[in-house]
């Protein structure tokens, strides 16, 4: 018999919330099962907000609150729930956060700025420079290293699938010093080489027009629908909508077959690092 896992709501908010969820779901008498029963999620993924591992949706806060009659307790805790997992990252980037650490497929791509998952610590550091001037040093720091913890994910030899399809001007036009700029190269180059990701480069005679220059970050789950998140310099959206979800879908599917295939582009992000390297200019 499986032991009983007790959660201990003093480690942090997600925790205390998710307590909260066990005390009321267990007083009422009902099994996880019951208690998702005409919602859109499983039984893994309640249990997992229970300890304190996921962040609950308004949707199904609100149908939790309707099970239980909790007069909208769980509703109005999510906020609490989501400004404690943001840490550094802005507000409309946390539940994004969040969401990565549990997908099981992520594609993305970017036709302005190497994306944050795939950033060395002196590309980031000039993006985030760059966007918020105003910062102290400590504020650039502490955003660097959440920058930094997302690309924790790569640790993970299989999950989640990552693709990512990279405007062929990013590796030309850098925005920091060659020597930096190889060493960033060289990182996803690196990446590429371990299996863990996959990188296309979109080509300048390729479609850059129109949709193409809006960032997109796909994410897919196990027991979940997918996510679409779009956004520019002050802002962000996540798209749940699945006829949305899927019209954005095909905007990816057609720059993926538009850019070169994988090795033609790792040997050309090979070639520039080594070129940058060599002080050689790139444009």
């Amino acid at each position: 018999m499986a032991t009983r896992k007790e959660i201990d709501g003093s480690a942090g908010v997600p925790q205390f919330y998710g307590n909260e969820l066990r005390f009321k779901r267990e007083e009422a008498g009902l099994t996880l099962e019951k208690l998702v029963d005409g919602s859109f999620f499983g039984i893994t993924y309640l249990s997992e907000i229970e300890h304190g591992h996921r962040r609950m949706p308004v949707e199904l806060a609100r149908h939790v609150d309707r099970v239980l009659r909790t007069d909208g307790f769980f509703e109005r805790r999510c906020d609490d729930v989501r400004k404690a997992r943001q840490g550094a990252h802005a507000a409309y980037f946390a539940g994004v956060t969040e969401a990565e650490t549990r997908a099981r497929a992520l594609s993305e791509w970017s036709g302005t700025l190497i994306p944050g998952l795939l950033q060395t610590r002196s590309y980031a550091h000039a993006v985030i420079r760059s966007a918020h001037s105003l910062d102290t040093p400590e504020e650039v720091e502490a955003k660097i290293e959440s920058r930094m913890q997302r690309a924790l994910l790569f640790d993970n030899p299989k999950k989640p699938e990552y693709w990512v399809v990279l405007h062929e001007s990013l590796v030309r036009h850098p925005i920091i010093p060659s020597v930096e700029m190889a060493e960033q190269l060289d990182h996803i180059a690196a990446l590429v080489r371990r299996g863990r990701i996959v990188v296309q480069i979109l080509p300048w005679n390729g479609p850059t027009r129109a949709l193409s220059e809006l960032p997109l970050f796909n994410m897919d789950f196990d027991d979940e629908p997918p996510l679409v998140y779009t956004e520019g310099p002050y802002h962000g959206q996540t798209i749940d909508d699945p006829a949305l979800v899927m019209l954005y879908r095909k905007a990816y599917d057609r720059l993926r077959a538009a850019a070169l295939p994988p090795e033609v582009s790792l040997a050309l992000i090979e070639k520039a690092a080594e070129e940058y390297r060599h002080g050689q200019d790139r444009s």
